[in-house]
């Protein structure tokens, strides 16, 4: 067999991976800290409190988590920076381009031809470079990042926020940072575990993410508009590079595996005092 019949798709760089490992860390770390305090009154909240020494250092690894998300976060904005300015060359590619992550009238046609698809009524649709639940996931981050980074803030520095802000602004940011965080927290470990992970297609795990790499055949049933682009223009060999070690893939899927067990483990816990011990 030829070299080049080995050679994978390189779809996502070093920088983008690594942000999402950073990104799994830091967000699994946010929602068992953060679950362990909102459901404190449980039995299963007060042994993770312990196995994290207890509930006030669970709060201080929150904290500590939630600063690494917004590092994450304004490290992507840069990126985004870097690429309009070095790839890309202007605003416009970026934000309506034809690879760009926002919704457009594609995303649309998408979503009511995969309707059809899974109902029979019509075939697969071809994806481009983003599907429209992927636009939705990376979104969903930019509201998240919005709406619990901001209350999260004014409940970690109260004595600063409240000189422009009424008292009760503390009870409102109280709930709203619990809320969007049970929401959000129940959205990544079910919806979108789903949809990177447990669909037929991609089950038992999907390593894209990790490798950044997947291999042609995958790439072209996959991704079959953005495939026949880079085919029709020249530029597929661009993006041709090694597959990586065995030992490589089954470090990957050791951590894949671990972040998988443990959000599906918080969705236990969090229907388990939702059904039986809320308060």
């Amino acid at each position: 067999m030829s070299n080049k019949v080995k050679l994978q798709f390189q779809r996502f760089t070093r920088t983008q991976r690594v942000l999402h490992i950073l990104m799994i860390v830091s967000f699994i770390s946010l929602a068992l800290t953060g679950m362990t305090l909102k459901f404190a009154y449980t039995s299963w909240a007060v042994f993770l409190s312990h196995l994290l020494g207890g509930f006030e250092t669970a709060g201080n690894i929150h904290r500590f988590a939630a600063t690494i998300m917004v590092g994450i976060f304004i490290t992507h904005l840069a990126d985004l920076i870097r690429m309009k300015k070095h790839e890309l060359h202007s605003w416009k590619a970026l934000l309506i381009g034809p690879d760009a992550m926002m919704f457009n009238k594609k995303d649309w046609e998408d979503l009511v031809a995969s309707l059809k698809w899974f109902l029979g009524k019509g075939p697969r649709p071809e994806y481009g470079r983003w599907t429209y639940w992927e636009k939705f996931d990376y979104f969903a981050v930019f509201w998240g990042i919005f709406v619990i980074g901001s209350t999260g803030a004014t409940l970690w520095f109260p004595e600063i926020f409240t000189r422009v802000l009424p008292g009760w602004a503390l009870n409102v940011a109280t709930i709203i940072h619990s809320d969007e965080a049970l929401l959000a927290t129940g959205f990544i470990f079910t919806v979108h575990f789903f949809n990177t992970h447990l669909r037929p297609e991609k089950f038992p795990m999907d390593i894209v993410i990790f490798t950044g790499r997947m291999s042609l055949e995958e790439f072209k049933l996959d991704r079959p508009l953005e495939y026949k682009a880079l085919v029709d223009s020249g530029e597929l060999e661009k993006y041709l590079v090694e597959p990586y070690q065995p030992i490589v893939i089954q470090a990957i899927q050791v951590f894949g595996w671990g972040a998988l067990s443990l959000g599906f483990f918080i969705v236990i816990w969090i229907i388990y005092a939702m059904i039986f011990a809320y308060r």
